[in-house]
């Protein structure tokens, strides 16, 4: 690319960003040129702001340069000296650059909050690696699938699909591909986004009347990642627009990972023809998490903070016990051992089972009212291939009156429902028959290995 064609391609940014982004961030580059490798090189006036140059407006530069220009792959903001004999755009460039390095100085917050409404970009949080992912039964699948696309190259399958409930880590894993896919080819254009900042950015374009240089900016990436689709369900011109783009970067070969919170027949109100685009490639479920994935996330937690705690002393039982607690959601667990430690610092005592109590007695509530009186009878009914009728019943034979006892004590662990009330949605029985059936079981799991290990399936099949 010639300065020539970089002062025609000045013009078409200046209407494409506006005057006011134009001015501040574009007009003070320097182009310097291509190099052999296909870089095109800029100087910056700071290293500052290079990199917000780079974050904010780089794809939009490159789909523009390679567009006139196919030899250009990559962008290099580089700070030193300007040439002065330069092509430049005549402008009043000169007088704003100071008092825009101040502003972009003393509010860059802000300053990027403007300029992000302008490009598809979401940052990356640099904790969602692969080394930081724990790989467990509910998601060896979801986990193999993103690193096979990880690796970069042509796969078998396109899209790649992930879906799940909040907290299980498709987020996670979809920043993990992302942060892969760039170290192992940073000459790869991938773009990461939430669906909501795709229909936030569509609607801009559809407002400021740029609707080519929306299409050929999401045309022009290698890699597309789009996180919580569900979001665009029911938005039919956001819908028409992403089944284009969709079906314009398969076409050209290029990798599409997609997540939501659900499977693709499952979301209200999504087209039929963005439904069986989606179900076309790899369409991967991310189960709850069982108990030993979760014991695994609380060990991996606490060997991190093992740095910014070393004289921190954890009781035995405790990561098991939050384990068993705390099932329905990742960021919970996470966030209550986060609490834990920090609480534990600030008062100078080790974790043990009272701390947990006293920390954490909100988290255990809520974990608590997640499991019904019903859904244990249900359970335990079917693990012990009995009907709920009888278990319920007034028969009090041993094939009925054992799993009765067992659910009856599970009420009493899972639940904070009081034994009058357990005894009742047991047919109407009295407080100290449930009574006498927790204590029979919690005799009994000392001395009949079979039903220790049926209380904790039926513990970990609860809680998961």
């Amino acid at each position: 690319m010639t300065l020539e064609q970089w002062g025609d391609l000045q013009t078409q940014l200046y209407e494409t960003v506006g005057e006011n982004n134009y001015r501040n961030w574009i007009e003070p580059l320097e182009f310097r040129g291509i190099e052999d490798s296909g870089i095109a090189v800029f100087h910056a006036p700071t290293n500052f702001f290079g990199s917000y140059v780079s974050q904010n407006f780089g794809d939009l530069l490159l789909a523009q340069m390679s567009r006139r220009d196919p030899d250009v792959r990559r962008l290099a903001f580089r700070v030193g000296q300007g040439d002065s004999s330069a092509e430049r755009r005549p402008s009043a460039a000169a007088e704003a650059q100071p008092q825009m390095q101040q502003d972009a100085r003393s509010e860059p917050r802000s300053e990027s909050r403007r300029s992000s409404d302008i490009l598809p970009s979401a940052p990356l949080d640099a904790r969602f690696t692969f080394d930081g992912f724990v790989v467990g039964k509910p998601n060896e699948l979801a986990h193999a699938a993103a690193r096979r696309v990880a690796e970069g190259g042509q796969v078998t399958f396109n899209p790649l699909f992930l879906y799940g409930g909040v907290g299980l880590g498709k987020t996670h894993l979809m920043h993990a591909i992302a942060w892969e896919l760039r170290a192992r080819m940073p000459e790869l254009n991938v773009l990461y986004l939430s669906a909501e900042q795709f229909m936030y950015r569509f609607v801009q374009a559809l407002r400021e009347k740029r609707m080519m240089d929306f299409k050929e900016l999401f045309r022009s990436v290698d890699v597309l990642m789009v996180d919580d689709v569900q979001f665009i369900a029911g938005k039919d011109s956001t819908q028409e627009e992403f089944f284009h783009t969709f079906n314009a970067l398969v076409d050209q070969n290029k990798q599409i990972v997609i997540s939501a919170d659900r499977a693709p027949d499952e979301i209200k109100d999504l087209e039929n023809r963005i439904r069986s685009r989606l179900q076309s490639g790899l369409v991967v479920d991310l189960h709850p998490t069982d108990y030993e994935l979760r014991l695994g996330i609380l060990q991996s937690k606490v060997d991190s903070y093992r740095n910014l705690y070393p004289g921190l002393h954890i009781e035995d039982g405790v990561l098991e016990f939050l384990a068993h607690r705390i099932s329905t959601n990742v960021r919970v667990l996470e966030g209550a051992l986060t609490r834990l430690f920090a609480f534990a610092s600030l008062v100078g005592k080790p974790i043990t089972m009272d701390l947990v109590q006293d920390s954490l007695a909100d988290v255990l509530r809520a974990s608590e009212r997640k499991i019904s009186i019903e859904e244990i009878q249900r359970k335990v009914a079917e693990h012990y291939n009995i009907r709920l009728s009888d278990m319920i019943g007034p028969k009090r034979v041993r094939v009925f009156a054992r799993p009765r006892q067992v659910a009856m004590y599970l009420c009493k662990q899972l639940t904070r429902r009081s034994l009058p009330e357990i005894g009742r949605r047991f047919g109407g029985r009295d407080h100290t028959t449930v009574m006498h059936g927790v204590k029979r079981i919690e005799e009994l799991r000392h001395q009949d290995g079979q039903i220790d290990e049926d209380i904790e399936l039926l513990r970990r099949a609860l809680e998961a």
